[in-house]
């Protein structure tokens, strides 16, 4: 997290308090729960006052599962809060009242209150905006809230609800080594950090060594798992998915449209926010609101087709943030690729090796352009994303923005495609240049 993202909000105001946030802790992300509890104790413990919650957790898919179970309860009738991160153009998209960013008054005010209370002591700008949030829920009339970990879980700033309604892991896989662990097995056990005691746990396809983590983090805690391929399956068969879960006499089974956002991973995602809503016995959803949830879920910077001012005819834009391995090979393997030449313009942070998000699509890409993230001091350098493409046999630029790049790309080629991706910071860019 670095101060570009912490900067993206309308109001002058809030970037007044989130700036002073940043000198609050020396460490921009310190993985720990005391600061967050003792600032919750000042607040008088938001945290015991919310609606029921559904904590999600994982490396690849929270944001996504989270989008398709706003859209499936809102169909249902329910008012839905959310809590998502990071945002990607301005600060107030991850708070959501009813499925709306929270007003820019009311974020003042409450971020106002969280200073005030916390009086100078050290706490961390993701706990501080936290506790924040949990005010924000606290005094919604929600009947439900969806709360996405930041990072990790088991020493998240939002893994302080002590009996959430129902717990979610999404497919765990290497990421932020420098604070989950350097191994899966490291990783997936601080995922399975928001397991709770009797508390039903939703958990997405996982490599064997990350369920091996996650099954001996329940057991230990008696948590009650639905895993993908054992208790409840998905599969896309055509135009329709078809969900197989475990509820009741026989097994509940369903034919679903396929979900609004595009990918074959979304299959997975799609499933989870089904067996959510499945393991949610006090919450009865009809099929039809969760037919309708799948097809209008939308979810910003998750390949999805936008168009850039000034775009040539003929060529399709797509904009993504995924920025691992795993999202890598997700992006490559979708289904849009097939019929057209496919050029990237890649941005990425310094925190993993450019490689291993590149890699993937060698077989499916004509060029990569690596451009920097704008406002990133941790960005890598254009020059090093494009050595890095080039040395798998891609052929390689660099371009001093993206709109450089288009220009270029739609310059000197004939109509195609275009992936802008690599980072969630890259994607909230262009996402503002579309304001």
């Amino acid at each position: 997290m670095v101060l570009a993202d912490m900067m993206r909000t309308k109001g002058e105001l809030s970037k007044t308090i989130l700036a002073r946030f940043l000198k609050l802790h020396p460490k921009l992300i310190d993985l720990s729960l005391d600061r967050m509890h003792g600032l919750l104790k000042k607040l008088s413990h938001p945290e015991a006052r919310l609606p029921p919650v559904i904590h999600i957790a994982g490396t690849n898919g929270k944001g996504s599962t989270l989008a398709y179970l706003d859209a499936i309860l809102r169909a249902d009738g329910r008012r839905v809060d959310s809590y998502i991160s990071p945002h990607l153009v301005h600060f107030n998209e991850r708070i959501r009242l009813n499925g709306v960013p929270i007003s820019e008054a009311k974020l003042l005010a409450l971020l106002q209150e969280c200073e005030d209370a916390n009086d100078g002591a050290p706490v961390t700008f993701f706990e501080i905006t936290t506790a924040a949030a949990l005010l924000a829920f606290e005094r919604s009339a929600a009947d439900i809230l969806l709360l996405e970990v930041g990072l990790g879980g088991r020493l998240d700033a939002t893994n302080v609800v002590a009996r959430p309604a129902l717990t979610a892991i999404t497919p765990v896989s290497i990421d932020h080594t420098q604070y989950l662990g350097e191994t899966l097995a490291e990783i997936a056990g601080e995922k399975a950090g928001i397991l709770k005691s009797g508390v039903p746990a939703v958990v997405g396809v996982q490599q064997p060594i990350a369920a091996d983590a996650i099954n001996a983090r329940a057991a230990s805690l008696a948590t009650p798992l639905q895993r993908q391929g054992i208790e409840w399956h998905i599969q896309r068969k055509g135009d329709e998915l078809i969900y197989e879960g475990s509820s009741g006499p026989q097994n509940f089974r369903q034919h679903f449209p396929l979900p609004a956002l595009l990918g074959a991973h979304q299959i997975g995602n799609a499933g989870i926010a089904i067996a959510c809503i499945e393991a949610l016995a006090a919450c009865a959803v009809s099929p039809a609101s969760i037919a309708s949830g799948l097809e209008g879920a939308r979810w910003p910077g998750r390949l999805h087709q936008i168009v850039m001012p000034g775009s040539a005819p003929g060529w399709e834009i797509w904009l993504d943030g995924g920025h691992n391995a795993a999202a890598g090979a997700a992006l490559a393997g979708a289904r849009v690729w097939n019929d057209k030449p496919l050029h990237l313009i890649t941005g990425m942070i310094n925190s993993k090796p450019p490689e291993d998000f590149i890699r993937p699509f060698v077989p499916v890409a004509t060029t990569l352009t690596g451009v920097a993230v704008p406002g990133e001091a941790t960005s890598l350098a254009p020059d090093e994303i494009a050595i890095a493409a080039a040395g798998l046999g891609l052929k390689s630029y660099q371009a001093d923005s993206v709109e450089a790049a288009i220009a270029r790309l739609t310059r000197e080629a004939g109509p195609a495609r275009i992936l802008i991706c690599g980072s969630l910071y890259l994607a909230g860019h262009v996402l503002a240049l579309l304001e």
